[in-house]
């Protein structure tokens, strides 16, 4: 038994200790699962092409309990064909229907059309790759897996942090705004793209690289490298792809309530010198703009922090503590980058009211809730309106 050990050590390339010693380095429940695994470590079933690529921190974790991988294999399933589905209907509608085909609404078709390219194409490796319960598509197809996903959260980033600002001069800057035209939003949508390609390409060309990730079944940057390099690579992408969008929509939605919540005071004021209890009629006097708008703000800048920052968390401790990593805790960035694409639909294409009655009209099946056209609190279709013409 001592020989056979001695022999697969040899092939994957540490020494394999004794379990005391395992113990001590990894704790007495991995300890056991590994015993318990004839050794086998979460590397095991990796293909001999891909070794190369995994970093040997990977080697001192049993395989995964088997049920994980089918959980989560068939968790993809379902939010790849929520997501496809959500977003395809999204762009459907939007591109069929004459009324919605605006500046602003552009960048909600961007948005749709990016999450539907990410669902579409990382779900299904991701479910093979369960299934086999390790990555088995070779080493290209981890860079092209990588790199999609890359590709497409950078630019559904982008294309939030474009829509907030879009709200911010229509709704704060109002008049004075420059205002957004085809041709503008034409342009932002390739320079969000060229953005995003950029950033996919460097790891391709030696700032970084892709490299299968600690489940073993999804493909990401490398934070596990001891060189600073490479390390630079995850902390300057986290700049311009983390914190700037993400300040940027809080600083646009914490404006954008500001400008409401004075509107509303003014109107309240006015209702007052006119001896009426509201300007507002009907429904609206129960709930204000300025707080349907909070609401918005609130639910956007929650699902945007709760999609991207575990993604954030794994990678900058792979940089600066690793022994916290597992392959188990890997998991979940993939699984709420992808869940992104699932309520993005809901937030910017089915809280449009005229985008449920475009729906209403082409897929009736597929409403909830009111088809009437109100005001809309987020600005979305003020700022079509308002942006429509040159």
């Amino acid at each position: 038994m001592d020989t056979l050990n001695t022999m697969s050590s040899v092939f994957i390339g540490v020494t394999t200790p004794n379990i005391s010693t395992i113990t001590t380095t990894i704790g007495p429940q991995f300890a056991k699962q590994i015993m318990r695994f004839n050794n086998e470590t979460v590397v095991s079933k990796v293909p001999a092409e891909m070794l190369h690529l995994i970093d040997s921190y990977w080697y001192r974790f049993p395989p995964l309990d088997p049920l994980w991988h089918k959980v989560l294999g068939l968790v993809m399933i379902a939010l790849g064909i929520v997501g496809w589905f959500g977003n395809g209907v999204v762009v459907y509608i939007f591109v069929m229907t004459p009324s919605l085909k605006t500046p602003s609404n552009l960048l909600v078709v961007n948005l749709a059309f990016s999450d539907f390219i990410m669902m579409g194409f990382m779900c299904p490796p991701m479910v093979i790759c369960c299934f086999y319960e390790t990555w088995v598509l070779g080493p290209l197809m981890c860079d092209i897996y990588a790199m999609v996903g890359s590709l497409c959260g950078c630019a559904s980033i982008w294309t939030m942090t474009a829509i907030a600002l879009d709200r911010y001069n229509v709704i704060v800057k109002g008049m004075s705004g420059t205002p957004l035209t085809i041709k503008r939003a034409t342009l932002q949508i390739f320079g969000i793209w060229s953005f995003a390609l950029l950033w996919t390409i460097l790891p391709l060309v030696g700032w970084n690289r892709y490299v299968p990730e600690g489940n073993m079944t999804a493909c990401g940057t490398d934070y596990l490298s001891e060189e600073w390099s490479s390390k630079s690579y995850i902390l300057v992408y986290s700049v311009f792809v983390y914190y700037t969008p993400l300040f940027t929509i809080i600083y646009s939605y914490y404006f954008i309530v500001s400008a409401v919540a004075a509107h509303e005071k003014a109107m309240k004021e006015q209702a007052k010198k006119m001896n009426v209890a509201s300007l507002r009629s009907g429904d609206n006097q129960n709930t204000s703009a300025e707080a349907k708008l909070a609401k918005v703000a609130l639910t956007t800048i929650s699902l945007w922090f709760m999609a991207w920052t575990p993604y954030l968390v794994i990678n900058y401790i792979g940089i600066f503590n690793r022994s916290l990593l597992t392959p188990l805790f890997t998991i979940w960035g993939s699984l709420f980058a992808k869940a992104n694409a699932i309520y993005n639909p809901i937030v910017y294409g089915v809280s449009h009211p005229k985008y449920r009655a475009a729906l209403n009209e082409k897929l009736p099946f597929l409403v909830c809730g009111s088809t009437e056209d109100r005001p809309a609190a987020s600005g979305g279709d003020k700022a079509s309106v308002t942006t429509e013409t040159s």
